[in-house]
């Protein structure tokens, strides 16, 4: 049996679903996996059409979203803004505050 290997790009397939995994991924904290989440999203809207968008070459895109990067936080800021998505902050209530802090 030949089983297809799973990638997460081939579900992301509207902008509803693209932001309810982006802020799933966001709200586990963890800078790695949010920095590969925004890769899985542009490379299922297109890296090319990502590339466009930001000014960037489509290898220095794959090598700032590839596992381990770290990327500059302008070129995160570029990238969502070309899938569609932008930052932005909100109050945390005093019960829901995290006691540990991650940085993108």
């Amino acid at each position: 049996m030949n089983a297809s290997k799973f990638d997460i790009a081939d579900y992301l397939d509207s902008e509803e679903m693209i932001a309810e995994y982006l802020n799933t991924v966001l709200e586990e904290g963890d800078t790695s996996d949010v920095i590969n989440a925004i890769g899985y999203v542009a490379k299922a809207i297109g890296m090319s059409k990502i590339a466009e968008e930001t000014g960037m070459s489509r290898p220095s895109l794959y090598k700032a979203l590839s596992e381990g990067a770290k990327p500059q936080f302008a070129t995160i800021v570029k990238v969502l803004k070309a899938i569609g998505g932008q930052i932005q902050v909100v109050p945390v209530s005093a019960g829901e505050k995290s006691t540990t802090t991650h940085r993108l």
